[in-house]
């Protein structure tokens, strides 16, 4: 896969924020997917970032795993796993368009939903049984038609009022499962191939780099403000792929 200069550079910096986002600075790689469809069609970019993100989910699990709160888990992977077939047949049946600002839509209006309980109650509340089954389904058909889970779990996460490391190891053991089980899929779509993984080797250290500085941010983090970290990002992340990503597939 060729790249002019300029484009390399964006890659680097799209690589750079996927090893800082897995290291704990959620929200960052939906970023990343933003940068790489600047210079690629959107859907390629989804194939170019898949494995790096799998990359950055092995350094996460390695370094928070012991942190990870299986009972979460649980109640997220049946209903991921039926997100993630749905969006593999949804996936030439909608537009790009049509699905970023869906996907943005529904993450601009879980933050909103997570802003409200948590003023109304003075924390994050628990919420009902519809919640982790509507979460897990969203964020396995949002994650295949354009990585964007990150944002979902980010709202559901903090609606479970972990602690920052508990936050940041459930999610990495959660993406890294759900990395690993579309790469068929992806593959069978022909969106992961030969060239794209050849791109993924050339910015592996590139990745690994960006995990050092996210751990190395992480822990410079109090709680609070890794909470309004994680859900500004998420808020920033879905209008990025509502209205730039969405101006960039109507020039193409």
């Amino acid at each position: 896969m060729t790249l002019e200069l300029s484009g390399w550079v964006i890659a680097i910096l799209a690589a750079l924020l996927v090893g800082v986002a897995k290291a704990g600075i959620g929200g960052l790689g939906m970023l990343a997917v933003v940068l790489f469809a600047q210079i690629m069609p959107a859907k390629q970019a989804t194939g170019i970032v898949l494995p790096l993100l799998c990359i950055g989910d092995i350094v996460a699990v390695a370094i928070y795993r012991q942190h990870a709160k299986w009972t979460h888990l649980w109640r997220l992977f049946p209903w991921t796993a039926a997100g993630v077939v749905a969006g593999y047949f949804a996936l030439d049946r909608i537009s790009e368009r049509q699905a970023r600002m869906l996907i943005g839509g529904i993450v601009l209006a879980l933050v909103a939903m997570h802003l409200v309980r948590r003023r109304l109650t003075g924390h994050a509340a628990d919420h009902g049984t519809w919640f982790a089954p509507t979460i897990g389904v969203l964020a396995g058909f949002t994650t295949l038609v354009a990585n964007a889970a990150g944002p979902l779990m980010a709202v559901y996460l903090l609606a479970m009022r972990l602690p920052k490391m508990d936050y940041v190891g459930t999610g990495a053991v959660f993406f890294l499962l759900l990395n690993f089980f579309k790469v068929p899929f992806m593959m069978h779509l022909g969106l992961v191939n030969v060239p794209s993984f050849s791109l993924n080797l050339m910015l592996l250290p590139v990745v690994l780099a960006g995990t050092w500085l996210g751990w190395r941010i992480l822990a410079r983090l109090n709680q609070s403000w890794f909470e309004h970290l994680a859900l500004g990002l998420s808020a920033l992340a879905a209008l990025e792929l509502m209205f730039k990503l969405s101006s960039i597939v109507r020039l193409k």
